[in-house]
């Protein structure tokens, strides 16, 4: 869940390390730290906090021509602090390692480690591997490494240096990701893209069990046996401007205003004249025909677009659809209800997310066909899948995800066509429509954007909410579990997520005077329940913003407060434009709030660990 950067080659090596690491801030992080070589000696600088106090404590050092490591921590084991801070060293302080996963074995690795004399001063569990490394060291790193891995249980990313061989990193990987990145008299290590974008697009990918040496001019990689591995080299198709904020104040501001172009770059690649083309993913009408059912599993704003797929899966194609998070998912009892004959969707923004990798290995296990809707080429998921949906969405920065979401929700969407138009529940003209629908999408996503001053103005009186609730019902309560998690996230406001009609059944305890109540009504069919709905909690005190298309705004406007307009479009699409009201609102709260938007407390954008 945390950031690596290594780097071999003749620039100062602080620069590359620093500006790597604020690259992949967005993967959230609670210390920051590096280790170089020079003068002869083991450099290690770190401290609590963020990047900006590590650069304060490396202003005015240079180190030219050597190699180095860094890493942003997320804590898991041990409080975030400058010791447990990463980089980890031997006892003699000429070894480092950082270390992205979580070591499962650690406490018995660190007694073992303890008995033999070996004293520790962090209570990290990546401290563990800097000692075993040394333990086996005996002049070659690379072999001291692979057997130090043998003895792991868990996951890690691994980048590890010795001042006897000061001119490679070795480099590991198990079930966390790691790429390299291939450089012109210079190579580099990195957990994620965007920290190599500014030297190379050229990378290997290194899979489970793989260890890889690295230096300025050659990589060698090799497999859990030490056989030489021979890789092919991946080129990433992201633009370097992705990684920048371009004038916008935050990148979440801007990557909301992306999601027309995200939007139209995910249907408009597909789309064959009249026609969705999801050859990509091998959905065939043989292959419909056997299908049992449909399992959709991922993880925050993932699971709740999965969550939206089911409604519009089972409402277009009437195929039964199980949503499951993915952390639970694996551990029912006995075992997961899955045979040969269901289909199997996880969905990852990152592509690297742990407990969706375990769910799609477990699928795998039990037989059946999985296809996986990510937005990174070349993830672990991507390449594991039997079959992979990119979203196109492009690079996203900030941590609480938008484009990202929206446009994994627009690719079930496309699927629910294709499965509905194989089965013949959806028939010629009904496709044809359905399609105009989704072509609309972008243009009426500008539209929304345009009226965001209505929503920064209510943003702006209601910033020092302590709790807020979001109700809907049908595919409107699982948008709002998306724009409760929203202002969760960026503005740390309590906020929950009902059914409308579930409120009665307990939760309208908790409102009274002035409580605000979110209430989305895109479903025409069950806007009479919705005003009822908003009538109860209307009677016990609360201040209600209601949202619908143009056309059923007259039916909300006498009892809500404010009523928050969207384009006219069929219901079935209505809460894909409701998305962006609620991604501003927690947007602007959190503004409001003076909250760091883009990397909110405790969060991470790649979750690597179970």
């Amino acid at each position: 869940m945390c950031g690596i950067v290594g780097y071999v080659g003749k620039r100062d090596v602080l620069p590359v390390l620093l500006g790597g690491l604020s690259k992949l801030e967005y993967r959230g992080y609670d210390s920051a730290g590096v280790a170089y070589i020079a003068d002869g000696a083991m450099q290690i600088v770190k401290c609590k906090g963020r990047l900006a106090n590590l650069q304060e404590k490396l202003s005015g050092t240079v180190a030219e021509n050597t190699i180095g490591i860094g890493h942003t921590r997320w804590a898991t084991h041990g409080e975030p602090s400058d010791v447990n801070s990463h980089p980890h060293t031997n006892m003699a302080g000429d070894l480092a390692v950082v270390h992205n996963g979580i070591i499962e074995n650690f406490a018995k690795l660190k007694q073992w480690l303890q008995g033999k004399g070996i004293h520790f001063v962090s209570e990290t569990d990546t401290e563990v591997v800097a000692h075993l490394v040394n333990y086996y060291y005996e002049g070659d790193l690379k072999s001291a490494v692979m057997r130090a891995v043998k003895m792991l249980e868990g996951s890690y990313a691994l980048g590890v240096m010795n001042i006897n061989e000061p001119h490679r990193i070795v480099a590991a990987r198990k079930d966390s990701p790691l790429v390299i990145g291939l450089g012109q008299g210079e190579n580099l290590i990195a957990s994620d893209f965007p920290a190599l974008l500014e030297y190379t697009k050229d990378v290997y990918l290194l899979d489970d069990g793989e260890v890889a040496v690295i230096t300025e001019d050659a990589v060698e990689i090799y497999d859990a046996y030490g056989n030489r591995a021979e890789k092919e080299k991946f080129t990433i198709d992201w633009d370097v401007t992705q990684a920048e904020k371009g004038g916008w104040e935050h990148f979440m501001i801007k990557e909301i205003h992306e999601q027309p172009r995200a939007m139209y770059d995910t249907l408009m690649t597909r789309m064959r004249g009249n026609r969705i083309d999801l050859s990509e993913i091998n959905i065939t009408e043989e292959l419909i025909k056997g299908i049992r059912g449909i399992h959709i599993v991922a993880c925050g704003s993932a699971y709740h677009a999965g969550i939206m797929g089911k409604y519009v899966i089972e409402q277009v194609a009437r195929i039964p659809v199980n949503v499951d998070v993915a952390s639970e998912f694996r551990y029912r009892m006995p075992s997961p209800l899955l045979s040969k004959d269901d289909l199997f969707i996880v969905i990852s923004q990152s592509g690297e997310t742990a407990d969706t990798i375990a769910a799609l290995r477990e699928a795998q296990s039990k037989g059946a066909k999985v296809i996986a809707i990510t937005n990174v080429k070349g993830s672990t998921i991507s390449r594991e899948a039997d079959a992979t949906m990119h979203t196109q969405a492009g690079m996203e920065i900030a941590v609480a995800t938008s484009k990202g979401y929206l446009t994994q929700v627009l690719c079930l969407y496309m699927v629910a066509a294709e499965l509905g138009r194989m089965r013949g529940t959806l028939d010629e003209a009904q496709y044809t429509a359905y399609v105009e629908n989704l072509k609309k999408l972008p243009a009426l996503l500008e539209q929304v954007l345009e009226g965001k001053e209505i929503v920064q103005q209510l943003a702006s009186k209601r910033f020092m909410d302590v709790n807020e609730f979001f109700i809907g019902r049908g595919a409107d309560h699982a948008l709002m579990m998306e724009g409760s998690l929203k202002l969760k996230e960026l503005s740390y406001i309590h906020s929950e997520t009902y059914a409308a009609g579930e409120l009665k059944h307990g939760p309208i305890a908790l409102i009274e005077k002035n409580t605000l109540v979110m209430a989305l009504a895109t479903q025409t069919a069950l806007l009479e329940k919705l005003v009822s709905n908003i009538k109860e909690v209307k009677a016990r005190g609360a201040f209600v913003v209601a949202m619908t298309q143009q056309s059923n705004v007259a039916a909300l406007e006498k009892d809500a407060d404010l009523v928050l307009t969207l384009p006219d479009i069929d219901d079935l699409f209505a809460p894909i434009l409701a998305a962006v009201p609620y991604q501003l609102y927690g947007y602007y709260t959190a503004v409001f709030k003076g909250c760091d938007v883009d990397k909110p407390r405790n969060l991470a954008k790649s979750v690597t660990v179970e």
